[in-house]
């Protein structure tokens, strides 16, 4: 059993692969700006950044900073490298090599970084979480009238399963890049809509519009989906049923 760091610990992601990582025997250390002893902002390193990476056999890059994620994997990758930490394992997003959203951009940006690192490296794309699915539906359903992004589909995956596979992967050696994970179903935005209207009782009119530009192109292909990868086991709605009670339903009913 080692030392493992994760950043972002406390997180969505992160918080299920200390979980694991723990009950695995692992000692787990929890890099987040608010998670003494390692409170951390990676996007301004210092001493405690360089005590946390310290005598680690892994790191679990698992922070997620909007505004701020290559600034934070420079500053990890040159913490690492002080420390002769042996193994990093970051999380990507499926899709970040053929979708120009910025998000992805950064991403794909900060996977070439880790790569380009010398030091040994784990690189898991996987499709998005039930979690971000359900925000995004959210915040769409609070006019009266749903407007969808017509023709997108999406893989939601649960989290819970991109920990286990992220925990299993940082205690083995550094893999490079191994295969994605998807989710087990691709949906229209529309078919995922009446899913949480469902479940939640809400009501809502739903109408799908076309948008521009190349990021809604790419997503119209399917440039962020792995239907040759759909490993995940949990859909949609039963992520729904258990977020807001009720009977699990498939797809089709």
């Amino acid at each position: 059993m080692g030392t493992i760091l994760v950043t972002g610990g406390t997180g969505t992601l992160g918080r299920p692969v200390c979980e694991l990582l723990r009950a695995d025997g692992h000692e787990v250390r929890v890099l987040s700006r608010h998670s003494p002893p390692y409170a951390v902002d990676l996007r301004r390193g210092g001493p405690l950044l360089d005590r946390a990476v310290d005598g680690v056999d892994a790191v679990v890059h698992c922070s997620n900073i909007p505004r701020g994620d290559k600034e934070a994997a420079r500053l990890l990758i040159e913490a690492a490298r002080r420390a002769d930490v042996p193994h990093l394992l970051y999380i990507s997003i499926v899709g970040v090599d053929r979708v120009p959203l910025g998000h992805y951009r950064t991403k794909y940006a900060v996977e070439r970084m880790i790569q380009g690192s010398g030091i040994g490296w784990t690189l898991l794309r996987a499709t998005r979480f039930h979690d971000l699915v359900l925000r995004l539906l959210q915040g769409l359903a609070k006019p009266p009238v749903m407007l969808l992004p017509r023709d997108v589909r999406d893989q939601p995956l649960e989290v819970t399963e991109a920990a286990a596979r992220l925990a299993e992967l940082a205690a083995r050696p550094p893999a490079g890049r191994v295969e994605d994970m998807g989710g087990p179903e691709i949906r229209t935005f529309a078919e995922l809509a009446r899913s949480y209207l469902r479940a939640s009782g809400r009501r809502r009119r739903l109408v799908e519009v076309p948008l521009p530009g190349g990021a809604y192109r790419g997503l119209r292909r399917g440039g962020h989906l792995a239907p040759d990868r759909a490993v995940g086991r949990v859909t949609f709605d039963e992520f729904l049923a258990r977020r807001f009670g009720g009977p699990e339903e498939t797809a089709g009913a």
